[in-house]
């Protein structure tokens, strides 16, 4: 039996694990590798901080995740099939890593964020045509 997520350190291990399989990935690869370049040291804190604050309500995370991913948006059309994507992706490293009730609610919420910036950025694509 897989442990719970319970504290930092195991959002810490969930995040590092999501984007080792993002960076390798043929789709996202492209994205957050090749297009946007990614400053992982920057980065991977943020990530940390923000699922701690979603997940515990803890973290010191304050920003607005949204406008950043506007402005990949602007370089590379982010379109439902690289949400699905990174859900898919997100979701596996969860159920490798852990299960139980806050496994169960860090999925449940990157669903959340998924389909909802997927429909964002179908209505932010339309608006350009």
């Amino acid at each position: 039996m897989k442990n719970d997520i319970r504290h930092s350190d195991d959002i810490r291990t969930l995040v590092d694990d999501f984007y080792s399989v993002v960076c390798e990935d043929a789709m996202l690869k492209k994205i957050f590798v090749d297009v946007m370049n990614v400053n992982w040291q920057h980065h991977l804190p943020k990530m940390y901080s923000f699922w701690e604050k979603i997940l515990f309500g803890t973290g010191d995370y304050d920003g607005r995740p949204f406008p950043p991913h506007v402005a990949v948006h602007q370089k590379v059309n982010l379109n439902p099939l690289h949400f699905e994507r990174w859900l898919s992706i997100f979701e596996s490293s969860v159920d490798k890593l852990f299960e139980g009730p806050k496994a169960d609610e860090i999925k449940w919420r990157a669903r959340t964020i998924s389909t909802t910036w997927s429909h964002k950025f179908l209505y932010i694509h339309s608006e350009k045509e």
